[in-house]
Order: C-alpha cells, then sequence, then structure tokens
C-alpha cells in the first residue's frame, strides 16, 4: 500500500486524487493534505482520510482549521503557511507526494519532496517549466522518480514503454483549442471572463481554463516536455484534436506512431503515476470508438493563440526566461480573471515583460535566480498595467 502526501488537496488534481484513494482503499492511503484556504473542504477531507500531518497554505486560517478539528481523535499535525506545506511534502511516511498546487507555489514544496527521498507524481506543471534546471538534478542526485500525473505527459510517458533509447523521433502534444477554438480570432478582443471558463471538454480550476483558451497550456507543456523527454523543441509539436480522445502521440525514428486514447478524464494519468508501473483494474467506463464516432486533427491558427510562440521562444533561450514567461502569464491571467484588463492583454502583457528581461538572462540559473526572476516578472506585469493604462487596456 502506498502512502501518499497530497498538495493541492481542495483542487481539480487533489480531489480527483482523494476519489481514486477512496476507490482503492487496498492500494493507496493519505498520511499528509495540504490545501490553499479552504477551511471547511480541508477539515472534511482530513476527518475522511485521517492524515497525519495537514497544512492550509493560508496562516491566518489555521486557528478556523483548528477549531473546526478540535473534536477529531486523534489529532493530526496542523501547520500553516509555505513552510506548513513544505512539511507536508517531506513527511517522513509519505512514499509518493502528489503536487496538485497551480502555479509556481508548488516549485519548493515539490523540490522539498525531492530532497527527501519521495517520488513525485507530478501534476504541477510550473515545476519543470520554472524550476527545471534544478529540479533535474536533484531528481537524478536523490534518485526519485518523476512521473506525470497530467493527461498529455502520461500519455507520451505511457507510450515510451518498451521504445528502445534513440528510438524517439518527434512527439505530438494534442490539444483541446479550448473555448475558443471555433471563435473567429477578429471576435476575441470582446470576449468575458465567463466565456473563457467555458472548456468544451474538460472541468479544470479556473486558471487552467484560461490557460487552455489562450493555448499558453500547451505552450507551458512543450517546456515540460522538452526537460521530461529530453527532446529538442524543434522536436516537439502541437496539434489541435477537438475530441480529447488523443491525450499525445509519439512518433518513433522508422515513422511509427503510438498514441494513448482513453475519455477526457484526468483520474488515468493520477491512477497510473500513482501505481507505476502496474496497471489496476477499475470500474470507469470503457472507452467506446464506434460512440466517439470520428477524430479530427487540425494545425494551430499562431494568429489566435499567439502564446504558443512566446512559449517556444521562452523555452529556446532557457536559463530564467521560462519561469518568467511562467510567471507572467500567471500574473496576467490573474489580472484578467479579476476583470482587469481583456482577454488578448494576456499575450501582449507577456510579451513584453519576456522582451525586458532578455539582457537579464543567465544560462544556469540557480533556485534563487528562478525565484527572484519569478517575483521579478509579477511585478514587472502590475507595473505595466498601472504606468502604460493606454497600452494594456483596463476594463
Amino acid at each position: 500500500m502506498k502512502a501518499i502526501s497530497l498538495l493541492g488537496s481542495t483542487g481539480s488534481i487533489g480531489t480527483q486524487t482523494l476519489d481514486i484513494v477512496t476507490h482503492h482503499p487496498d492500494q493507496f492511503r493519505i498520511v499528509g493534505l495540504a490545501a490553499g484556504s479552504n477551511v471547511e473542504m480541508l477539515a472534511q477531507q482530513i476527518r475522511q482520510f485521517q492524515p497525519a500531518i495537514a497544512a492550509i497554505c493560508e496562516g491566518k486560517k489555521l486557528p478556523d482549521l483548528k477549531a473546526t478539528l478540535a473534536d477529531l481523535s486523534p489529532q493530526p499535525l496542523l501547520l500553516a503557511g509555505e513552510e506548513g506545506v513544505i512539511e507536508v511534502a517531506r513527511y517522513s511516511e509519505a512514499d509518493v507526494v502528489v503536487t496538485g498546487i497551480v502555479g509556481c507555489a508548488g516549485l519548493l514544496p515539490t523540490i522539498a519532496a525531492i530532497e527527501a527521498g519521495k517520488d513525485i507524481a507530478l501534476a504541477n506543471k510550473e515545476t519543470l517549466i520554472a524550476g527545471g534546471p534544478v529540479v533535474l538534478p536533484l531528481v537524478q542526485k536523490h534518485g526519485v522518480k518523476l512521473l506525470p500525473a497530467d493527461s498529455e505527459h502520461s500519455a507520451i510517458f505511457q507510450c515510451l514503454q518498451g521504445v528502445p533509447e534513440r528510438g524517439l523521433r518527434r512527439i505530438l502534444l494534442t490539444a483541446s483549442g479550448g473555448a475558443f477554438r471555433d471563435l473567429p480570432v477578429e471576435k476575441l478582443e470582446q470576449v468575458t471572463v465567463a466565456d473563457a471558463l467555458k472548456h468544451p471538454n474538460w472541468s479544470m480550476g479556473r486558471k487552467i481554463t484560461i490557460d487552455s483558451a489562450t493555448l499558453m497550456n500547451k505552450g507551458l507543456e512543450v517546456i515540460e516536455a522538452h526537460f521530461l523527454f529530453g527532446m529538442d523543441y524543434d522536436q516537439i509539436e502541437i496539434v489541435i484534436h477537438p475530441q480529447s480522445i488523443i491525450h499525445s502521440m509519439i512518433e518513433l525514428q522508422d515513422t511509427s506512431v503510438l498514441a494513448q486514447l482513453g475519455w477526457a478524464d484526468m483520474r488515468l494519468p493520477l491512477l497510473y503515476a500513482l501505481s507505476y508501473p502496474e496497471r489496476i483494474d477499475t470500474n470507469w467506463e470503457p472507452l467506446d470508438l464506434v460512440k466517439v464516432g470520428s477524430l479530427t486533427f487540425r494545425e494551430p491558427d499562431h494568429q489566435k493563440y499567439p502564446c504558443m510562440k512566446l512559449a517556444y521562444a521562452a523555452g529556446r533561450a532557457g536559463g530564467c526566461m521560462p519561469a518568467v514567461l511562467n510567471a507572467a502569464n500567471e500574473q496576467a491571467v490573474a489580472l484578467f480573471l479579476e476583470e482587469r484588463i481583456r482577454f488578448l492583454d494576456i499575450p501582449r502583457l507577456i510579451e513584453q515583460v519576456c522582451d525586458r528581461y532578455q539582457i537579464h538572462n543567465c544560462s544556469h540559473p540557480t533556485l534563487d535566480d528562478i525565484v527572484s526572476a519569478d517575483q521579478w516578472a509579477r511585478k514587472e506585469v502590475l507595473a505595466t498595467c498601472h504606468e502604460h493604462p493606454s497600452v494594456i487596456s483596463v476594463g
């Protein structure tokens, strides 16, 4: 039975992980939980799964959490803040840590888990996008497994099982196209937050749903694939696949193409990351290709989705530039969700900030360099909005 510490337990990844644990109590148990700010949901999870340690990132809510659980016996160790989340990540009894925290906030807890010798079920793509130059050497040093738990990279990882070294020629990342895949590009100036949150295939958190609408999620996945699988950027391509049945593909040196298929259900990649290398029997609905009917593909529109080119450029620049791209995107998406900027201002802001950072970029960054670049980019996005409202359209 694998012992799991779950970071981001109240989010989409977290709740689906707990669903897996609920249905496979003979395979998995929860020993640690960490959440952002949802006291009520975290308290319910603690009561149900009885972890030995739990943390809430928003420190001022710790007294509320303790009060809510005052009658619980035995009491878990309850912590708060980033340090509390880090303690959950490196908890001694955990075998594997699921990193479901959204954004760059997941980087330091993931590093702490790796340094503690924990295998990582990686659902936080920013860990490698921002921290790849630091994280990968740590993975090698501590001899831990870094197992992708998002659908696209899990698909690639599954397809690679049994492929000989140097057998891989190309990675094909599939993309749903997001909320605006069928909307003419000239209409994007008027779209609202509510429009962008209507993902046609997946049920995800607000930030990742916006990233899907801009296709920045796919650009970020290109960078993650580069780090995970050691492929050059010229060997990683994006293809729009509206049905979201093929979760990604690989092309081998002999031109054979392997694909992993399944319904749009995040539990499958999560389960594989948790159970690897085993395959666990489930009662989930099997894929019915007759029911699917047809699978279609098309080239992404770079005019409509400028974030893709920004991501490729940042990846090729290397150093801290992917961290800057990621942080600028997180901050710009937050401003859009607050309705302080328009949808097309997201790539405009990101491009301006990345352009300004070029002279500061270093080729071999330390963790401090990456954290500093992340903080700089967030401040630069806010400063651009404040100082140049005529360039970035507010409201």
